[in-house]
């Protein structure tokens, strides 16, 4: 076992803060992905918390402000379950990396996404219980893990609005693939927002904070935005993840025997959409063909994708896009999704391959 736990074979981007991803061929092996390797994204080091000791407190425009054990969490709120994917709104950044540098940002390949079946209370019946105000238009997360990248050094918070808060499929998680919460996955407690960044899914939760305004903290007012222009000086918060599509196997730069090929890949439409249709392309997107689509395990949970080619010996280049419920599609190239921050890339994944 590698560091936190992790398999041998992640692809380790960073040990303090520990940031992997799973190689693709190990994620695409399963629906729902093992707790070992599921991909981890953190800010700083790894909050150590006693389960015993720890407490929630949801405060800010509420009625009645709560202290909460996780015996009172498990106790006093109905238990529910959630297959999830949780995506980094940095994935499949190293694409973009081509087209130009993006320094001091991690080189995430496909694998910065992971699916998870996760079991908690929904933050709506939390909230309900505090009595949150009619005036509150925000819902703010708050955890202790301290970023030395932050300016200045603040503990980890971020927001959602009202309504995307008392979504019944909102959790506060204690348990992750039928265990408790590993610690670097944000024991005893965290935030599942399903469809939006993995950024909101706070880990490590301390404080629920019910507000007027979004959160001034440094993890949404000023990263995980698209950089400000001169028609938009603010830049834009990214929270609803986009319609996305990647290929896991074979990988980009595999060498491979001539015959069929099984080309293998995942999709993710984001909130409240599906993803209704995958294709893929050997010749550059003049032609298409249709691969098999599976259903989503949950309404926030990836489709996993899947087709074989007879690719002839020589050199071969595999192109997929997708399309989800709404009909929205995927753009072409990563050049047109180059951003200084590397955030949000949706274009047309592309592997290119030798077949002997």
């Amino acid at each position: 076992m590698g560091m936190w736990g992790k398999r041998d074979d992640m692809v380790v981007h960073g040990r303090e803060p520990f940031n992997a991803e799973p190689p693709g061929a190990a994620l695409a092996r399963a629906a729902v992905t093992p707790t070992d390797m599921f991909y981890s994204r953190n800010h700083g080091p790894v909050p150590r918390l006693d389960p015993a000791d720890w407490r929630l407190v949801v405060d800010g425009l509420v009625a009645r402000p709560l202290t909460l054990s996780l015996d009172h969490l498990r106790s006093r709120f109905d238990a529910t379950e959630a297959t999830v994917t949780l995506q980094c709104a940095g994935n499949r950044r190293a694409d973009l990396t081509v087209v130009r540098p993006v320094p001091g940002e991690t080189p995430w390949g496909p694998g910065g996404l992971s699916t998870a079946r996760f079991r908690g209370a929904r933050l709506a019946d939390v909230l309900a219980h505090a009595g949150i105000a009619p005036e509150a238009a925000h819902v703010a997360f708050q955890a202790p893990d301290v970023s030395p990248s932050a300016a200045p050094p603040q503990p980890y918070e971020v927001s959602v609005p009202r309504d995307r808060a008392l979504a019944p499929d909102v959790l506060l998680a204690w348990a992750m693939n039928g265990a408790p919460l590993p610690a670097v996955h944000g024991a005893p407690l965290r935030v599942v927002v399903p469809g939006w960044i993995g950024a909101r899914s706070v880990k490590w939760l301390t404080h629920v904070t019910a507000r007027i305004t979004p959160s001034d903290g440094y993890f949404q007012a000023t990263a995980y935005r698209l950089p400000p222009t001169g028609d938009d000086p603010e830049g834009v918060a990214l929270g609803p993840l986009p319609l996305n599509c990647a290929v896991l196997t074979p990988s980009d730069g595999a060498v491979l025997p001539r015959g069929p090929v099984e080309v293998t890949g995942y999709a993710l439409a984001g909130e409240g959409r599906t993803v209704a249709r995958v294709e893929v392309s050997t010749d550059g997107g003049r032609a298409w063909s249709r691969a098999a689509l599976d259903a989503p395990a949950g309404p926030g949970a990836w489709q996993r994708w899947r087709t074989t080619l007879d690719l002839p010996p020589g050199d071969a280049s595999v192109l997929a896009r997708a399309w989800d419920s709404t009909g929205a599609g995927m753009p072409e190239s990563p050049a047109q999704m180059w951003n200084p921050k590397g955030y949000a890339n949706h274009a047309w994944p592309r592997v290119r391959l030798r077949v002997r």
